[in-house]
């Protein structure tokens, strides 16, 4: 049998797997990251299933949450079915659902509407309209290079996403404020959100733009990140409509299940609704 060894060869050629296969620059960056960190571990070793199962035994020692390790063994899991070592695959730890979400964690809509006056004050324009523009329409952060001049005189956004094409919808208000934006600064066709040398924002200018808001606004750092303003969208979304599976659609999301994460409440708002049931006699 030939031996199972991760070489440097073979996670080039993974790489490559990753790329025909379209998947996004943030998941192949991801999956690499996590099978260079097993490559690493491994250290040239001859690859057994028990190896591979000591390797998510020591993870959970070095205190990572459970999601996080099943997000690594799934691209652990994808490099062996790509080399076809299927017997290698290990389960992932299983999770309850989760019935509400940290406080500490979700950004609230006047956190949200502190940080957006807050940019404005810096005179900041282009960020205080990139976190109304994903908090309007729920798309991901590297999704912004979509919203584009034809986009916002369309009120229709078309974006590729994962192997996937949905249209994202601009309301008026929104579509007001990007081509006022893009007349201004001389911006008459393509992506709207661009560098000064004209090329698209990457999610870390984003973040890195956004954390320099926290201390102003007067909101907790580990809030603000773009992420959580799609789940903002999600929650505001999904409390009018009542309709998971629109949501879904709108977010992207290939199961309704991911969806779910995206609108269980806070511990409070859980406490709230259990004390208005009034089951105490």
């Amino acid at each position: 049998m030939e031996e199972r060894i991760v070489t440097k060869a073979l996670l080039a050629q993974f790489k490559e797997h990753l790329i025909l296969e379209e998947r996004s620059g943030a998941t192949i960056e991801k999956y690499l990251r996590d099978v260079h960190a097993f490559a690493l571990c491994v250290n040239g070793m001859e690859i057994t299933k028990e190896i591979v199962i000591a390797y998510k035994s020591k993870l959970k020692d070095a205190g990572y949450k459970a999601r996080s390790i099943n997000s690594m063994l799934a691209s652990i899991n994808s490099l062996f079915r790509f080399l076809g070592w299927y017997d290698l695959r290990v389960k992932s730890i299983k999770l309850q659902q989760q019935l509400f979400c940290s406080e500490e964690k979700e950004l609230t809509r006047k956190e949200y509407e502190r940080l957006v006056r807050t940019a404005k004050t810096k005179c900041n324009e282009r960020l205080s309209l990139i976190l109304q523009t994903i908090c309007g329409t729920g798309i991901r952060v590297s999704e912004l290079q979509f919203i584009t001049v034809e986009a916002a005189k369309s009120g229709e956004a078309i974006v590729s996403c994962k192997g996937k094409t949905r249209e994202v919808f601009l309301v008026r208000d929104l579509q007001k404020k990007l081509l006022r934006y893009a007349v201004e600064h001389g911006i008459t066709a393509g992506s709207i959100f661009v560098t000064r040398g004209g090329k698209t924002l990457s999610r870390t200018n984003v973040w890195r733009d956004m954390k320099s808001l926290c201390a102003e606004a007067h909101v907790n750092p580990c809030k603000v990140f773009p992420h959580n303003l799609r789940h903002l969208f999600a929650r505001v979304f999904y409390s009018l409509e009542k309709d998971m599976a629109k949501l879904a659609d709108i977010l992207g999301h290939s199961s309704v299940n991911t969806t779910r994460i995206y609108i269980i409440s806070t511990g409070t708002e859980h406490r709230r609704r259990m004390e208005s049931l009034r089951l105490i006699l």
